[in-house]
């Protein structure tokens, strides 16, 4: 039988190189489910983030929105073009070489960051919710996180992709039951928290959550884009995952305001909100919370060992087994911690992968950028 050939670049051809069973909702729930996590999802993030300014807050969250959909669709379309196996290709295409070592050390260090975070997250409410030692949970998530990149990128996405709705569902409900039961602008310590704000400027903590967020999500939609074919609905996709990213951290502020300055004071902010719906709720919660954390940890150790061997080199398991060992022993350092001091630095750090990105849109707009 003559062996078909397909011509290079052809819609067959490429509809052939993707990756079995991803869609526009699968795009989007991994973009959301990279990035929310112990940080996300506790509340802290938002809180430090965006709590200490009100009202103003939501017009950095409004901000933050478009900038996910916008820089999303610039890493998924370049991963796609590039054929990326990891953020490195985008790095260099976007940085140089020189300006792309620098980006891609950042990423690769928060990287390894965020999975020690999650792994302290997971503790923390072993320790808060079930009473349980917490570096019995921190140990649970590594394991179980390893178990899951061990999959590969298939793997991955689908452990991502199905948590996400529950997430979210979750926190526009609590949302929604603190309006309902609560005066909003009645409250008059909106926005005091027992602790000074992570950015001093609304409108750079919007820059800075989003620079961050993408430091840890570049990894992942990297060689998701390249396992899709269909710049349409890698848009889409974007465009989705934006909007609910943007939700859900407003969803998550629209809870936590009326019940400030208290919240506050919790390693796990949103664990005291559900708990004022009752204590089954807050154990729910507290399950959901735990998934989301997974999720985040999953896509920041893939993307930290892809870095350092392809999934498929046989390297590639003595680097998920050694990386997520120094990340259970690094978090031991405490939840709250790793966000107040490594998330902020990282932020400020990864300015360059959104300057880069930018040079990149400009570059495409004009026609001008290099064909990969």
């Amino acid at each position: 039988m003559n062996e078909v050939r397909h011509a290079p670049g052809s819609n067959t051809e490429n509809k052939a190189r993707e990756t079995p069973g991803l869609s526009v909702f699968k795009i989007a729930a991994t973009y959301v489910g990279t990035v929310v996590g112990a940080g996300f999802a506790s509340g802290q993030e938002v809180l430090q983030f965006f709590g200490k300014f009100g009202l103003l807050g939501f017009a950095g969250l409004l901000a933050a929105t478009a900038m996910f959909g916008l820089f999303g669709w610039a890493i998924l379309d370049m991963g796609m073009r590039l054929r990326a196996k990891s953020h490195l290709e985008i790095i260099r295409h976007i940085g140089g070489r020189w300006m792309g070592t620098v980006i891609d050390y950042v990423i690769t260090f928060f990287l390894f960051g965020a999975f020690t975070a999650m792994a302290a997250g997971a503790g923390a409410i072993f320790a808060e919710q079930f009473q349980w030692p917490a570096v019995i949970g921190s140990a649970v998530m590594v394991v179980v996180t390893v178990a899951t990149v061990m999959l590969g990128l298939r793997g991955v996405i689908t452990s991502i992709s199905m948590v996400v709705p529950v997430l979210l569902a979750s926190v526009v409900g609590m949302a929604v039951w603190t309006l309902i039961n609560k005066d909003f602008f009645a409250n008059p310590v909106i926005g005091a928290v027992p602790f000074k704000a992570a950015v001093p400027f609304w409108p750079l903590a919007a820059v800075l959550y989003v620079s961050y967020n993408l430091v840890m999500a570049v990894a992942v939609l990297a060689p998701t884009g390249a396992s899709y074919n269909r710049p349409g609905l890698l848009t889409k996709g974007a465009i989705l995952g934006g909007i609910g990213l943007g939700l859900g951290a407003a969803a998550i502020l629209l809870a936590l305001a009326p019940n400030l300055p208290t919240a506050g004071g919790f390693e796990i902010p949103m664990l005291y909100v559900a708990g004022t719906l009752g204590p089954v709720f807050r154990t729910f919660y507290s399950i959901v919370l735990l998934a989301e954390i997974y999720t985040t940890a999953v896509g920041s150790l893939y993307g930290f060992t892809v870095r350092l061997a392809p999934e498929e080199s046989p390297r590639a398991r003595y680097y998920i087994i050694g990386t997520a060992v120094a990340a259970f022993l690094a978090s031991l350092l405490g939840f709250s911690t790793l966000v107040r001091t490594v998330y902020p630095a990282v932020g400020y750090a990864g300015l360059l992968l959104l300057l880069g990105l930018t040079y990149g849109l400009i570059r495409r707009g004009k026609g001008i950028e290099n064909q990969p």
